[in-house]
C-alpha cells in the first residue's frame, strides 16, 4: 500500500504546483482574462479528483498495465495544463 500512497502524494504535489502557477499568473499577470485562468483551476482540481479516484480503484487482473497507463494519462494531462499555462503567458 505504500506505492499507491506516495503515488497519490506525487499527484497532489503535482497539482498543488499547477495550481500555484496559475495563483501566480493571475497575481502577476495584469492582461490574463481571470475567466480562463479559473477554468485552468478547476481542470486542475478535476484532474487531480480523477487521478486520485482512480488510483483508490485499481483494475483487478492488470494492475501493472493499470498503473502504466495512469502514469501515461497523468503525463499527457499535465503537459496539456502546461502548455495551457504557458499560452496565457
Amino acid at each position: 500500500m505504500a506505492k499507491r500512497k506516495d503515488l497519490k502524494k506525487n499527484i497532489n504535489y503535482i497539482c498543488s504546483e499547477l495550481f500555484a502557477e496559475c495563483v501566480a499568473l493571475s497575481l502577476y499577470k495584469l492582461n490574463v482574462k481571470q475567466e480562463d485562468i479559473d477554468n485552468l483551476m478547476t481542470r486542475i482540481l478535476l484532474m487531480q479528483d480523477e487521478f486520485i479516484s482512480r488510483i483508490s480503484h485499481t483494475e483487478p487482473g492488470n494492475a501493472k498495465g493499470f498503473y502504466k497507463r495512469l502514469c501515461s494519462d497523468l503525463n499527457e494531462q499535465t503537459n496539456d495544463i502546461i502548455n495551457a499555462i504557458s499560452q496565457l503567458c
